[in-house]
C-alpha cells in the first residue's frame, strides 16, 4: 500500500489525485497528546523506547490525518551514540558538554558498532510499521554531516555559529576527518532504516545556509552526495532538505527524489530553476499557523498556486512546526491543502 501512496507517487512525480502533505516535526509539542507522554519520560527517553516513539510518531497520523508519517527521533542521536555526552533541554535545545574541536577529540569518537547502539532507532521503525498498519508511508531521517558537525563543533545552539566555521576554516583536515566519519554512518544508519522498513528517507541540512556557496560545497554539499550515492533504496524515495541555501542547481544533480524548500524561496521559481528534475516539498511559512482562518487558506491557496499544475509537489511548511501553534489550525491547514488541490484540478 505504501508504494501507492500519495506520498511516495508525489516524492516519484507520478500523478495524484490531490497533493499529499505532512509536516515537518509533526510528532510534538504542539500536540496536547504528545505533551502528556512528554510529561511522563523525557526527550531521550522517548526516542529511545520504541513504543513511545511509536506512539507519537503516529499521534498526527490519527490528529491532524497527515499523509506520511516521521518517525519520532533526534538527529543528535548518532552523536550521543558515538560516546558524547547528549542533553536535550527542551527551554535550551541541545547541549553537548564536551565538543569535538580538534583531530584528538576526533579519533575519540566510537563508530565501530554504532548501529547496535542505536538498535532503538531500528526497533521503533518496526513498532510504528505495525501502529500505521499501512495507512501512511513511514518517513526516516537524518540530519546532514555537516548539521551534526556543527552541533558537536559548538557544543549547544549558536546565532552567529563562529566556532564551527572558525574550525573549518583553521583545521580544514581535521573538519573533512569528521566530516567523512558522519557521512559513513549517515550511510549506514539511513540503510538500517531503510532495511527495517521506513518507506522514505529524509536528510536534514538544518544549517545550510550559514555556509557560502563555496563552502556549501565543500563542506555540505559533497557530503550529502557521498550519502545518497550509497543509499541502498530499493526504489523508496529519498529527500533532501537544505534550509537557506540560495541556488537548487546543484541540489538537483543529487541522487535523490525530492528537495525541500523553505519558506524564504517561492516553489515555482525552485521549481523553473531545475527544470521540473525533482519533485519538491514545502514550503509554508510555519507562522502563517498562528494567523486567522482566511490567511491559512489564502497562503495554501497561494503556494499551490506558486508551484502549479502537474505532479511533484509534497505540501509541507517551510521549516518544522512551532511548539504552540493552535491544534485547531493545524488540522484545518491539513484540509486546506486536500480540499484545495482537489477543486484546481491541478493532476491530470
Amino acid at each position: 500500500m505504501s508504494k501507492d501512496s500519495l506520498f511516495i507517487r508525489a516524492c516519484k512525480r507520478q500523478e495524484t489525485e490531490r497533493t499529499p502533505v505532512w509536516i515537518m516535526r509533526q510528532a510534538g509539542r504542539y500536540l496536547p497528546e504528545y505533551r502528556a507522554v512528554r510529561e511522563k519520560y523525557d526527550f531521550l527517553t522517548m526516542c529511545k523506547t520504541p513504543e513511545l516513539a511509536a506512539e507519537v510518531t503516529v499521534q498526527p497520523i490519527d490528529i491532524i490525518k497527515t499523509d506520511a508519517a516521521i518517525l519520532f527521533s533526534d538527529i543528535l542521536v548518532i552523536p550521543e551514540a558515538m560516546g558524547m555526552h547528549l542533553e536535550l533541554v527542551e527551554s535550551k535545545g541541545p547541549i553537548f558538554d564536551a565538543p569535538v574541536r580538534d583531530a584528538a577529540a576526533i579519533d575519540k569518537l566510537e563508530t565501530e558498532g554504532l548501529i547496535e547502539r542505536l538498535g532503538y532507532v531500528i526497533d521503533a521503525v518496526k513498532v510504528t510499521k505495525e501502529r500505521l498498519a499501512g495507512r501512511v508511508p513511514l518517513i526516516g531521517f537524518s540530519g546532514s554531516p555537516w548539521t551534526l558537525a556543527t552541533y558537536m563543533v559548538e557544543g549547544k545552539g549558536s546565532k552567529n555559529f563562529d566556532v564551527v566555521k572558525s574550525f573549518i576554516y583553521t583545521d580544514p583536515a581535521a573538519a573533512h576527518k569528521l566530516l567523512r566519519l558522519l557521512a559513513d554512518a549517515v550511510v549506514e544508519y539511513l540503510n538500517a532504516k531503510l532495511a527495517a522498513g521506513c518507506d522514505a528517507v529524509q536528510i536534514f541540512d538544518t544549517w545550510a545556509g550559514i555556509l557560502s556557496p563555496a563552502d556549501f560545497e565543500e563542506f555540505s554539499l559533497q557530503y550529502i552526495r557521498y550519502i545518497c550515492d550509497r543509499l541502498e533504496t530499493n526504489g523508496a524515495p529519498v529527500i533532501v532538505f537544505a534550509k537557506g541555501v540560495s541556488s537548487y542547481a546543484k541540489l538537483a544533480e543529487l541522487k535523490c527524489d525530492s528537495l525541500g524548500v523553505d519558506w524564504t524561496k517561492e516553489i515555482g521559481d525552485v521549481r523553473r530553476e531545475i527544470n521540473g528534475a525533482k519533485a519538491l516539498q514545502g514550503n509554508m511559512d510555519p507562522t502563517v499557523l498562528f494567523a486567522p482562518k482566511e490567511k491559512i487558506r489564502a497562503e495554501t491557496e497561494r503556494v499551490l498556486a506558486s508551484y502549479g499544475g502537474g505532479a511533484g509537489h509534497v505540501f509541507n511548511l517551510g521549516h518544522g512546526i512551532l511548539p504552540k501553534t493552535p491544534v485547531e489550525n493545524t488540522r484545518y491547514f491539513v484540509e486546506c491543502i486536500k480540499e484545495l488541490s482537489v477543486e484546481w484540478g491541478l493532476f491530470f
